[in-house]
């Protein structure tokens, strides 16, 4: 896995692990979705990583597929839950396939539309600079453990683009993504890495 040599503390953006839903592309967002038996294997795999890593504070998002992941991977002392860190919330659109939303809704773009009965991407933008504020309050590495869609925005909140970009990153389930410092300029040290492969998508 890609290291920075920056000395100033890294931001860890960890996707919870394999879920049923994650697995068959549903939108998983308020439901309490368990990890599935590959899910705990995966986490358990990305232990040898976070133990090289040594963390100053250790968040989660409330749900459990998140909480059980940073568990599992050796953090379970350090996690403490922040409802910042939540999936953008799908509201009528929870628990369905981008196909079956098309089908009801043609033209639909989850970052532009955002959700009926849910957030907007101005939201869910807005949970990612209030959680990037307080971070700036915090000493040493950060380790995140969110979601898919999120972190994508928290990505590009970080980098500074516009947080439409978001869609640009593809978040694996169970991977790391690396946020921190090369000179003057955030950056992304890793992106999309998994103990199991070399981090290309899926």
């Amino acid at each position: 896995m890609l290291m920075n040599k920056d000395s100033r503390p890294q931001i860890w953006v960890i996707r919870h692990a394999e879920t049923e839903w994650s697995l068959n592309g549903r939108h998983t967002g308020r439901t309490d979705i368990p990890l599935t038996a590959r899910g705990n294997e995966a986490a358990v795999e990305l232990k040898p990583w976070v133990s090289a890593m040594q963390f100053g504070t250790v968040l989660s998002s409330p749900r459990t597929r998140a909480i059980h992941t940073a568990q599992l991977c050796g953090l379970e002392n350090q996690v403490r839950v922040e409802p910042l860190l939540a999936e953008w919330d799908y509201g009528d659109y929870e628990g369905w396939t981008s196909l079956e939303i098309a089908t009801k809704n043609p033209g639909w773009d989850l970052w532009h539309h955002g959700c009926p009965g849910g957030e907007h991407l101005s939201d869910v933008h807005k949970r990612a600079v209030q959680l990037l504020d307080h971070c700036k309050s915090l000493s040493g590495n950060i380790a995140m453990f969110t979601h898919g869609h999120f972190s994508r925005v928290l990505i590009a909140t970080w980098l500074e683009l516009p947080v439409t970009r978001g869609r640009s990153f593809a978040i694996r389930a169970g991977s790391v993504n690396v946020l921190g410092w090369e000179h003057i300029n955030k950056v992304i040290w890793s992106m999309g890495a998994v103990p199991s492969g070399p981090g290309v998508g899926r």
